[in-house]
Formats: structure tokens, C-alpha cells, sequence
């Protein structure tokens, strides 16, 4: 990979607009996207080795009748207990690393600049692997509403989830760029511009 690769990591809260700002990057600014949370689905997939790992622990009860992971399932029992999301963690995290790092290789032959979308930036110590850090936020009101409907979920279960995370404020406090989306989306693409053009 050249030293010169520009390699743009965007995190933020859950449901605060990750994956509105990658979109954006990608259809406006014509820039290579990878997802971190698309590479953890693949590496569950059936016939994996994590996804056997996960049904030796938890119990063939997780699969759909396809043999996919239900994750739903999965998530109700890691996200109300730290011991079992730390265990999880530790199997696929190592992928998604793995993987990163051999697609931003590829990649840094034909493009200068990646975007690396990336939700547990920090909580699985992957800044290494970009070159600047973009953090997304959105007051928790919001977040807790737009979780509830993306998810179909209880405010009990948002309210676990955004709390299975680091507290946003510790994510902005590392990022190289904060943007914030609590306005409108022509406003947040505005800030995606300016961010680009910075160092670019």
C-alpha cells in the first residue's frame, strides 16, 4: 500500500448515519467503500468456521432453517451480556482486520483514497488502520428513534445497544472530523465536502 493512500475511517453511534455518509462518498465522490459490518456478515456465513464456533456455544437454535445465523437471536443474547459480546468479538474481529487490510491493499493500486466504514473503530482498536478518523453523531434522542425503527426494536433494546458501545463524546474526542447530523442531509453532505477537501 503507498505511504500517500488516504485511508478515511467513519465511525459514530449506532443509527447516528454511517452509512448515509459512505453512500454519499461513494455515488457523489466516486470512492471505493468498505464496510466492516458487511465483512462481519461474511464471516458467519454458513459453512464458516466462526459460524461453528458460535453454534458449539450457543446451540444450533441460532440457525434459520436455510442453516443462516439468526441474528437477532445472536444479538439478543450478546448485546445484555458483556462476557458473551467480548467472546463473539474475539472470533470475528480478527477476520474483519484480516480482510481490511487485504482489500485496502488492493485497492491503494488504483485509488488514492478509501473510505473504511467502521462502527467499533475504537472498541476494536482497528484506528491503525486509517489514516484519519471521521466521527458521525446525532443527539441520542434521534439515535434512539432512528435505531428503534431501522431495528424494529423496544426502547429497552435500543437503549442496550447504544450502551454497548464507548459513549459518543469519547469518540469525538478522537476524531479528526466531526460531523454532525442532526440537521438536514444537505447540511451533513456539506460537512462531507469540506472534510474531503481538507486534506485532500
Amino acid at each position: 500500500m503507498g505511504d500517500s493512500t488516504r485511508l478515511i475511517g467513519i465511525t459514530g453511534g449506532i443509527g447516528m448515519g454511517k452509512t448515509t455518509v459512505s453512500d454519499y462518498l461513494a455515488i457523489a465522490h466516486h470512492l471505493p467503500v468498505l464496510d466492516a459490518d458487511l465483512i462481519a456478515r461474511d464471516a458467519v456465513e454458513p459453512g464458516s468456521p466462526i459460524l461453528s464456533k458460535i453454534v458449539d456455544r450457543y446451540g444450533s437454535n441460532l440457525l434459520r432453517l436455510d442453516g443462516t445465523l439468526d441474528r437477532s437471536k445472536l444479538g439478543a443474547i450478546v448485546f445484555s451480556n458483556p462476557t458473551e459480546r467480548t467472546w463473539l468479538e474475539q472470533q470475528i474481529h480478527p477476520y474483519v482486520r484480516q480482510t481490511l487490510v487485504i482489500e485496502c491493499d488492493h485497492l491503494s493500486k488504483n485509488h488514492s483514497t478509501i473510505v473504511l466504514v467502521i462502527p467499533l473503530l475504537f472498541e476494536a482498536n482497528m484506528t491503525d488502520l486509517v489514516t484519519e478518523i471521521w466521527v458521525i453523531f446525532c443527539p441520542e434522542s434521534q439515535q434512539l428513534q432512528r435505531l428503534m425503527q431501522r431495528e424494529k426494536l423496544s426502547l429497552e433494546q435500543a437503549q442496550a445497544r447504544i450502551q454497548s458501545q464507548m459513549p459518543i463524546q469519547q469518540k469525538r474526542d478522537r476524531a479528526d472530523f466531526v460531523l454532525d447530523n442532526s440537521t438536514t442531509l444537505e447540511a451533513l453532505m456539506q460537512q462531507v465536502d469540506r472534510a474531503l477537501s481538507l486534506t485532500s
